[in-house]
Parts: C-alpha cells; structure tokens; sequence
C-alpha cells in the first residue's frame, strides 16, 4: 500500500506571485483577474503534477496575530496590498472551492503556522507531506515525512533534508536558528546587524546551534562580534518570531480534526466553475469545460515536478469541439458540386495557399473554402512533389470561380483579407463581396492582443490545427508548401477557412452589441482594408540614380566623421561598438558616467549621448555618424533593391492591426519612418518622385491632434483660438506668459509649442524641464499656469484617467476602444506609462481614424470622377498623391474640402495640399 500524500498550499505566497506575474487582465465588468488566472492555472496543473488525493490551500486571514502581540513592529514596514489584489482574494477563495480544494483561513495565525500544524499532525498520521511554497521560512518544516516544492524555480525545486543542507548550509532542524541570526527584513524581523547566510551557516557550522553561538558571543572577534553582542538581548524573541507554530488549534476550521477526512480533495463543481468562468471573462477555461475531455495536464511531468504555471491553460487539440473534415477537391464533379454549395451559402471563409508571403510575388498553390463550421474543401493547383495526384488546372478552375470571386453579393469573410485580395489580383481576379475579416473583428474588440487565426481560435474557440512549421518544417530544412503532401495541405488550409468561419461566428455578435465598435469596423477597418491594398499595389515611383548618389555622399560623409572622431579620441575605434565607445569615452578620455547597462557596463545609448554631447564634442561625433550610418543602410542603399522589377516602383506595406491606437504602421519597407528634421533625411524624399505629366501632391490634417484636444476637453480657450483661425500656440502663448496676442515673443510661442503637445502624451514637469532647458520649478510654473488658463484640459485629463481605472480602456471619438491592461497595475511605472497612454490614446486614436476616414473619401471620389489621381501613400496625418498635371486644380480645391468634411467636431478640420516635383518639393 503507498503511502498516503497531503499536499500544502502556502495559498498566500501563491496569490502574491500571481498579481505580479500576470498581467493586468481584466473581467467584462473591468473587475481584475490577473491573480484569479494565475491562481487557478498554477492550482491545476500543481494538482495534476502532485496526484495526491489530501490537499489544503492555506491563506493568511485578516487582522493581527498572536506575533503582533510579541512585537508590535512586526511586519510594520510591509506596504498595504494593492487595492486590485484585495479584490481578487474572495474569488480566489471561491475558485479554489469550485476547482475541489479544502480552503483553509484560520484567524489570528498565519498561513505558515496553520501548515506547520496540519504538516506534524498528517506526518504523525503516515502521510508524506508536500508543501508548495517560495517561502523559505518553511524549510524549518522539512523532516523525512515533509519536503517543500518551488514552482516558481526554472525547472522547479524541491528541498528534502539533503536539499536543505545543500542550499543553505544547515539542516532543517537549524534553520530557525539561522533565521534568527540574519533576521527578517520582508516581516521586519531584526537580526544581528551585518550577519548574512554565510556567516549564519559558518556560526552555526562552528558552534552546533544558535544556543552554542550566544555562548561563544564573547569569544568572536571583529565588528560583526560587536554586533552579535549588542543583539543578544534581542535574539530570543527574534526566535519566537521566525519559529512557525506547529500545534495551533484547527478543531473550529478542520472537522474530525486531527483526522484529516476533510481535506479530501474533491470534484471539480462543474457548472458553478461554468458560471464563475463566465463572469469573469475566462472563455478558454470555459470552452475546455464544456468539452468531453478531462481538464488538460500542464503537460507529462517527472515526479513532484510542475509545469510554468502562469502560461494560459488552453484546451487541447483533442479537447476542440469540432473535428473539421475536408474534402480533397480533384475532379470536375466535385468542383463543381462544391461550386454549387459556395453560390448557395450565406457566407463563406475562403483561404489562399500561396509560394510566397510578399503579396504582389505570391502565386496561388491551392485554395481552400469553408460554408459550414466543421466542413470545408482544398483545391490543390500547383503542388509539385514527388508523390502529387491529378490535380485540376489552375488557370481553368479560377475562370470558373471568377464570377463567383468577383461578386460583391456573394459574401465573403477572410482573415486578413488584404493579402489574399492581392495574390488573387496577381491572377487578374479583382475579389468582391468582403464581407468580414475576422483579423479585424478581433482588432476593434481587442487590440492589446494578438490576431493571428491561430491564436484567436484557440482564444475564442478551444481549437487548434497543424501550425505551418509541422506542415512544411524549419529554417534550412524547412520545404516549399508546394512540395506539401495534399492530404496535410487540405486538412492545413481547410482548417483554415473552417476556423475563420467558426471565429467570425463568435466574434462578430461581439462587434455588432456595441454601436461604437460596430462603426468603426464596418465603417471604417473593414473598408479601409481593400483602399489599402490598392495603394500597395499602385506603389511609389522611387529615383534610384538619385538614392544610390546620396548613398555615396553619405559614404564619403561617414568616412569623414570616422577620422574625426578619431582625432578627437587619440585613437582609431569600431564606430559601431558599444564596447569600444564606451573605452574611449569612459577609461581614455574620462567622460563622467551617465547610467549603466543591466551588466553594469557605462551605458552608450542615445539618450547618454544627447546628454554628453551638450558638452563634450566627441559623443556629438559618434551620434551624427550614427544617424547617417543608419540613414544609408535603411533608406540610401536599401530602396533601390526593393524596388519591383516588374512594376519599377516601391511597394509597402500597411499593418492595419498592429498599433493599439489604430495608426497604420509600414513595412517592407518602412516609409513612415524617414527622418525629416535633418536635411539629409529630407533628401532622401527628394527621391519619391512622379512619372513624366504627373506631379506629386501632399496633403495632411494641421494641428490635428491639438483640434481633437479642443473638441474632447470642449475647453473654451482651445475652442475659441481654433474657430478663430488664431495661431493656437501663440494664443497658448498669451494666455500661459499673460501677454496680449500680438506681443508673444518668438521663443514664448516656441515654450507653449512644446507645452501644448507635450500635455497630449502626458509629458510631466520633468520632462518638460528637459525639452525647454529649464529647471523643474519653472517647468511646473508652467504647466500649472497652463491648467489654470485651459481649465477644460485639466478637466479633461482628470476625468479620463479616472474612466480608465474604471472601466480599462478609453475611446476614440468614433468608438474605437483602445484598451489599457496596465492601468490598475500595481507596478507604478507601467501603470504611469497607461496613465499616460489614457490622455493621448484617444486623440492619436481619432486622428487615426480620420486619416482612414479621409483616404476613403478621398478614394470613392476618385472612383466616382474618374480621375487618374492615385493615393501613393499613406503617413500618419499625411496623404500624399500622383497627380497627373491636368488633374491638379481638382486635387487643390477637392482634396482638402473631402478631408475636412469627413467630421463634424467643435473646431474645424483644416487640411493643406503642397504640391511638387518630389515629395520633399511638396511640403
């Protein structure tokens, strides 16, 4: 017969690592639930790794102990629990019930003595005990019977007798001895002043115990003598600190006590955890509940070994509801069969598997389409291994599907719609009839997560499917999906198309309950997505010849700064080593030492070298280089090579569900990121050019996000300057210095310039002081002389971040909701950063959203006109165009008028067109 295991839960310790691991995630009703998660991540998998069938999860209670008698200063230096913590501890109570835990709270003791307590009476009883905790307080529990375990160890620990020893240099029946010399700083617990775990472990080695140390107190030589001398008044109660009690009264909390019957672990109470799921947004615990399988293992495990408790516990593969199948479509009658289901269905997911991820190179491999959640089919086209059927021509069967592909009423919802728009656009098929992408429903519900389909399948769904690199391998090994046996193609891609069925299913009655979320997707993302892909694949024309002679200008200028920088270090050096900078700046030449790196190294970042180059010449050497030498290799050497053979132009691309706020971003290449504050960063535009007949023209909101400030704050200074037509920073200006308008000084509107945006990313008196070369005082001066006059901001700001806390996220004037899952942090830095991010996330939000709104105004006049004018590019608050020049006037007086009148705030929109040979020429 096996010997019986009780498994303690030091339930506190446990709570405590969860609130700061997890990160701020939040309920439906916006309530907490990082350390609820990670309590009930870390509690299912410990259950399943330890197997025993007598368990407690023991939590501190409220109120003083019988410790705060001895000492009243115990623990007195301990911060209060942060509020968000606090609220989580009753549903962790509860949730440790509902999971089959005996949930233990015994007043006036703590965790620690309830688990001495219940560890002697079980090992008394034949149990072996197993107590989980990161506490090392009690390893003075540990005996033959009783061992500890450290989930949180990577891999995880497990202390015996011999582990004790090994760790901390004296058995388990010494450990309160040497507690009590190094005393407690966490529970304010003093020792002898200096004493640490060598030299406790060296005393206790030498002298047998604690008791043989007060003995020899006279005999120790030195200063940490001296210092055991004057503690030994204080050391006995020191002892009776750190000892945990192991024989409290449990009559009253453990029925049958000292038979431990009732701690019995029990069934998971599955309807009641159905419910509490529910309320507090756990939908992937939800989904592996209502499933048939059994909860899922952290994973197979060496014995009294854990798993990374915090990771999420999503359902397994095996868990999924649905088992999808796939027909392999390879003759005339089945395509034609399924031709009929497609024109028949309501909607249908459709998915492109392709030999490429550049969207205007890839060619079409095989497609897959799904009209039922469960069903789908793969037409395989273009596979060419060894072993590869009879499959149906390509260019035959996409005649035939094009009537279907280019009907805008057959409804179609794809995930990322945009890239397989494109690699159908590359066959001459121009796709119609989007009616969803499930990438951005999940973007307008939650954009602080991740939108990759498998990631919302298994988020939304419980379901999950064969990832690429088990389809086609990794890195050199790694095969084209062409050479992809077609049974594992079709059940890959009509996994696909059957879960981007099944989460637009899920997610689009999540869009639709909100009216503001609902406009922003099919008003604004959804459309947008297709004005996109045209603007990709129209392009911009790029000047080679001119971009490969300012890279040789920029080579010689490089060169030239290298030698010197040399002059001034005395030496020659890597300009490119952190290592080598920091020798010559910090041992050669002596520079003081602004910070260090994590490895405690002087620091060479930007940021220290913008501050040492205000005084020593060298680091301002070291940062132009570094700002040309990366100039050069980004955009000067770099676009020519990307520019498409075929086409002779640049083709970007625009991420539309990446920034939180909303904003674009581009990549391949990046052309939002061109310097323009150094003029060799605005030459570098001198290179985007027209074709011959046509000019490029530039047009962009003025002041936007400060006018969206206006109209959100409806204060009345900011409103009145813009309905005026004032020059809103010398109006600032005159209000903050108490000036009339007309008498504002050059470097006074200069000051509230930097004032009025540096309020809109929650720029405080610090930073304020840095961008104005001032000192912290007249910084402040400033900024609450600036509240004083615009009330309304002040209001504004206050009113937000407190919404923010409230419900964990703000909105965009057009109900883009941007989620801030740091805003009840309890680390103060990330949760400054959210405070922040709260002020300016609604106006960068709604400039992103009018941009989107303009480019589709902009575009459906085009259309509607038939004008040859061409969106090249899209720059945050910039659109810019080839404009053919009889199209001009037209671009000069419509343009502007379309991209004010998207909105009606408070304050007028104001756009400017700049027209030029170049984009550079056009501003």
């Amino acid at each position: 017969m096996s010997t019986p295991i009780l498994l303690l839960v030091d339930g506190s310790s446990f709570l405590y690592r969860a609130f700061h691991a997890m990160p701020d995630l939040r309920g439906p009703a916006n309530q907490p639930t990082g350390a609820l998660r990670g309590m009930i991540n870390m509690m299912r998998a410990l259950r399943s790794d330890i197997g025993a069938a007598h368990a407690a999860c023991v939590f501190d209670a409220k109120g003083p102990t019988f410790r705060d008698e001895w000492y009243p200063e115990y623990k007195a230096q301990r911060a209060p629990m942060p509020d968000a913590l606090r609220e989580q501890i009753e549903p962790i109570h509860e949730a440790m019930r509902l999971l089959g835990w005996p949930v233990l709270v015994v007043p006036g003791i703590e965790a620690d003595d309830a688990i001495g307590t219940l560890a002697r009476v079980a090992e008394a009883a034949g149990y072996q005990v197993v107590i989980a905790t990161g506490d090392k307080d009690l390893a003075q529990l540990v005996s033959p019977h009783t061992s500890l375990i450290n989930t949180m160890d990577k891999p995880p620990s497990r202390l015996d007798v011999a582990g004790v020893q090994e760790k901390f240099g004296v058995p388990p029946e010494r450990i309160v001895d040497y507690l009590t010399l190094m005393g407690d700083v966490v529970d304010n617990v003093p020792g002898v002043e200096k004493v640490g775990p060598k030299t406790a472990a060296k005393w206790i080695a030498q002298y047998g115990s604690l008791d043989g140390v007060l003995a020899a107190a006279q005999d120790i030589k030195g200063a940490v003598g001296d210092n055991l001398r004057k503690a030994l008044d204080w050391l006995p109660t020191g002892r009776r600190l750190v000892t945990v009690k192991c024989d409290c009264e449990l009559q009253e909390h453990v029925p049958g006590w000292p038979a431990l019957d009732a701690l019995a672990l029990q069934e998971e109470q599955r309807e009641a955890l159905a419910a509490f799921y529910a309320t507090h947004g756990f939908k992937s615990l939800a989904v592996e509940l209502r499933s048939d399988a059994a909860p899922r293992p952290a994973a197979a495990a060496p014995a009294g070994a854990t798993q990374d408790l915090f990771a999420q516990a999503e359902p397994s593969p095996e868990a999924a509801a649905v088992q999808g199948q796939y027909d392999i479509v390879q003759s005339w009658p089945d395509f034609e069969r399924w031709l009929a289901r497609l024109e028949a269905a309501e909607l249908v997911a459709f998915d492109t598997e392709t030999d490429s991820l550049d969207p205007m190179a890839a060619r079409i491999v095989g497609l897959s389409f799904s009209d039922k959640v469960g069903q789908g089919c793969y037409i395989p086209l273009a596979h060419s291994g060894p072993d590869t059927p009879t499959q149906l021509p390509l260019a035959e069967v996409l005649e035939r599907l094009r009537p279907w592909l280019q009907d805008p009423a057959r409804a179609k919802v794809g995930q990322n719609i945009k890239y397989d728009w494109h690699v159908l656009a590359n066959h001459g098929i121009a796709v119609a009839g989007y009616a969803h992408d499930t990438m951005l429903q999940s973007y307008v519900l939650e954009a602080h997560k991740t939108h990759g389909l498998e990631a919302l399948a298994q988020r939304h769904l419980g379901r999950s499917g064969l990832s690429y690199e088990e389809l086609c391998g990794k890195g050199a090994q790694q095969i084209p999906f062409a050479q992809v046996d077609v049974a594992r193609a079709a059940q890959y891609s009509g996994e696909d198309s059957d879960m981007t069925l099944h989460v637009c299913q899920t997610l689009l009655p999540q869009v639709q309950a909100d009216a503001g979320l609902q406009r922003v997707y099919r008003d604004i993302e959804l459309p947008v997505a297709l004005v996109l892909g045209r603007i990709e694949r129209t392009g911009v024309l790029i000047d080679a010849a001119m971009l490969n002679a300012q890279s040789h200008e920029l080579g010689q200028r490089l060169l030239h700064i290298e030698q010197e920088a040399y002059a001034i270090a005395g030496q020659p050096f890597n300009m490119g080593s952190p290592k080598q900078i920091g020798e010559i700046l910090f041992n050669r030449l002596g520079l003081p030492v602004v910070k260090r790196t994590a490895t405690g190294a002087p620091s060479t970042d930007e940021e220290v070298l913008d501050k040492l180059a205000q005084d020593y010449p060298l680091p301002a050497k070291i940062l132009e280089y570094r700002s040309l030498a990366k100039l050069k290799s980004t955009y000067t050497d770099k676009l020519p090579l990307q520019i498409n053979p075929t086409t002779g132009r640049v083709h970007t691309n625009y991420a539309q569900a990446v920034a939180v706020t909303g904003r674009l971003s581009s990549n391949e290449p990046n052309l939002q990121n061109i310097p323009v504050r150094t003029a060799e960063g605005r030459r570098v535009r001198e290179a985007f050019v027209a074709p011959p007949g046509c000019v490029i023209a530039s047009a962009d909101y003025s002041q936007i996000e400060l006018r969206i400030m206006a109209h959100i704050s409806q204060d009345p200074g900011l409103l009145g300057a813009f309905q005026q037509g004032q020059d809103v920073h010398r109006a600032t200006a005159a209000e903050v210095f108490g000036v009339a308008l007309d008498a504002v000084t050059p470097e006074q509107r200069r000051y509230a310039k930097t004032i009025n945006f540096g309020l809109i990313y929650g720029m405080g008196a610090f930073g304020l002081a840095q961008s104005l070369g001032i000192d912290n005082k007249a910084a402040k001066d400033y900024i609450e002389r600036y509240f004083t006059r615009f009330a309304g901001v002040k209001r504004y700001m206050d009113e937000t971040r407190e919404a923010a806390k409230a419900r964990g996220y703000v909105e965009t004037v057009f109900g883009r909701r941007l989620w801030l899952p740091e805003i009840n942090s309890g680390n103060g830095p990330r949760r400054a950063g959210a405070e922040r991010q709260a002020i300016n996330a609604p106006m960068q939000g709604t400039a992103a959203d009018l941009i989107k709104l303009a480019m589709l105004a902009v575009q459906k006049a085009l259309d509607e006109e038939g004008k040859q004018t061409r969106i090249v590019m899209q720059v945050h608050d910039e659109l810019v165009f080839e404009v053919p020049e009889a199209e001009l006037d037209w671009v000069r007086t419509h343009i502007p008028r379309l991209m004010a009148g998207v909105a009606d705030l408070r304050v007028p929109l104001l756009a400017e067109v700049g027209v030029g040979a170049s984009w550079e020429a056009a501003h």
